[in-house]
């Protein structure tokens, strides 16, 4: 048994040391300043990148704290027309990528979009005889961001609203503080630390997007580590600015890490929930409308762009070139799926069966990847194959006589890799919380019967673990599907998947043709939200 117990610890670390690998090549790759790149990206492009970043994270940080919070505030603090439907469906535009939801605000509001169309029309001007905003601009990455990213913050705030107690908001009014004094000075202030972790979430979110500030023209992080790495064809350059990027989430999962601990001590365990607020018709309008304006921008607009789209081009749904995507993403997905939740099992169990410091690190350095941005992994998971493809082909050249190829770096096995890297911590955390309800002593009572640990997930945890287990395929499942820069840098020649097609469409200008790979995305993207939103009801309840 103790054999078993030290064999589970050890496919744990190989589990985490497959995670850290890309992370430890990043380093390595940096120190290799042969190429001279560094000094110039610091001359030239490397103030915008930042001033860019910091300035999307600000603007995103602002408005997603307006939305979010100001739509947890009406849906816990108010009973108005609609209420029930809100409550979930604010959560919809998480469905939404915001590289989809950028092409989607495009298409209606660029020059040639169906707005400014009619607003020549109308008033009988031509473009350059009026203004309109730019969506194609850091202003417009802005609002794009922050309405599809805005349910992160809603989602934390409106659960520490619901668990406050109505005895806070009593003894502000009793000390003379009206409804609206009350939310500023005590409702918000004890609600913080989940806002600034919603905050953080969305932020992280936002440092890792490619296809949304790329497709706006943006100079970001992300968009300077394809630029280096293609267009000036330095991977130490593009491994530099990655290790930055890296040093700007890491940041910000220390904020959200402190603000969730701090937020174990603001809730009541017991407390009585105060009654929603009744309004009047005038009131009921207002509020109605407020609470409309996110579900608005962040999902509806996006979602009827696309449908329009669809509904004028077909024809390509009956393609076989349609269909090919769809198989290539449905297989990636799948095959990534099976094999997070299997290591995650391994890892998750791992710990349960022995506590030590070595399965405790493992199961923290699988949790770091999902922060981690999809071009970081990429640079720190290719580089490294490619490396020992070359040295793998060098030694059969030499001693065989032949070529092996690629058989790690321009396939499907690098790709798999990167997502596992990447989304393996989202399998993880659903299996430990299934593994979290099935009391210790069964595990005890199969060991009385001589079980080993391995049979003993097999015929009795995973059965029990059913709900857990569908819930952590169909999220990395879902997660794969949208996931896009990774998939650009490592997808083998010739493969594609609809998110990639739908980035190349777009970039193409051929917005109506990315319609349908989109929608695809989205829909498949609904499923996580419906179970998400199912979670957060149930909790808050």
């Amino acid at each position: 048994m103790r054999f078993s117990n030290i064999s589970w610890q050890l496919s744990s670390l190989s589990i985490a040391s497959l995670i850290a690998f890309p992370l430890l090549a990043l380093l390595w790759i940096s120190f290799d300043a042969s190429q001279g790149i560094w000094r110039h990206l610091a001359d030239t492009v490397l103030l915008d990148y930042v001033l860019t970043s910091v300035w999307l994270m600000l603007g995103v940080a602002v408005s997603t704290f307006a939305l979010g919070v100001g739509a947890a505030y009406l849906v816990t603090h108010y009973e108005f027309t609609g209420k029930g439907i809100f409550t979930w469906a604010l959560l919809l535009p998480l469905a939404v990528p915001t590289y989809i939801t950028a092409y989607s605000y495009t298409g209606l509001l660029d020059v040639a979009g169906p707005l400014q169309s009619q607003l020549r029309t109308t008033f009988n001007v031509s473009y350059g005889q009026y203004w309109f905003p730019e969506i194609r601009s850091l202003g417009g990455a802005i609002f794009v961001m922050s309405f599809v990213l805005y349910p992160y913050v809603y989602l934390l705030a409106r659960a520490a609203f619901v668990e406050q107690s109505s005895s806070f908001r009593n003894a502000a009014q009793l000390l003379g503080l009206s409804q609206h004094q009350a939310f500023f000075k005590v409702t918000l202030p004890i609600a913080r630390p989940a806002i600034v972790a919603g905050i953080s979430l969305a932020l992280m979110e936002t440092l890792a997007d490619y296809g949304a500030v790329s497709y706006f023209g943006l100079s970001t992080f992300t968009t300077g580590i394809f630029r280096t790495w293609y267009g000036l064809d330095s991977v130490a350059g593009a491994a530099q600015l990655a290790l930055i990027l890296l040093g700007f989430v890491i940041v910000l999962m220390t904020i959200e890490k402190q603000s969730r601990k701090r937020a174990r001590y603001q809730s009541s365990k017991t407390h009585s929930p105060f009654e929603p607020e009744k309004l009047s018709k005038g009131k009921n309008a207002l509020v109605f409308s407020f609470a409309l304006i996110p579900l608005l921008f962040g999902f509806i607009v996006p979602m009827s762009q696309l449908v329009i789209w669809a509904l004028s081009t077909y024809d390509t749904l009956f393609t076989a070139e349609f269909w090919q995507l769809v198989s290539n993403t449905l297989t990636l997905a799948s095959l990534t799926a099976i094999i997070a939740l299997i290591l995650a099992l391994v890892v998750a169990y791992a710990y349960r069966l022995t506590a030590t410091t070595t399965t405790q690190l493992s199961k923290t350095v699988v949790g770091l990847g999902y922060a981690v941005p999809g071009t970081v992994i990429a640079v720190g998971t290719l580089v490294p194959l490619a490396f020992l493809d070359n040295t793998i082909d060098d030694w059969f050249r030499t001693h065989v006589g032949i070529s092996t190829g690629l058989i790690l770096s321009g396939t499907l096995t690098a790709l798999v890799i990167a997502y596992l890297v990447r989304f393996l911590a989202v399998a993880l955390s659903s299996v430990e919380s299934g593994l979290s309800t099935i009391s210790p002593n069964i595990d005890q009572a199969a060991r009385s019967l001589g079980r080993t640990p391995a049979n003993t997930v097999r015929t009795i945890h995973m059965p029990m673990l059913r709900s857990s287990l569908l819930t952590a395929l169909i999220i990395v499942f879902v997660d794969v599907m949208k996931e896009l820069p990774a998939t650009l840098i490592l997808r083998p020649f010739n493969f594609n998947t609809l998110a990639v097609r739908a980035y190349e469409l777009a970039s193409d200008e051929r917005l109506m043709d990315a319609s349908f790979a989109s929608i695809f995305i989205v829909l498949a993207g609904l499923i996580p939200v419906i179970f998400l939103t199912k979670a957060s009801l149930k909790q808050t309840h």
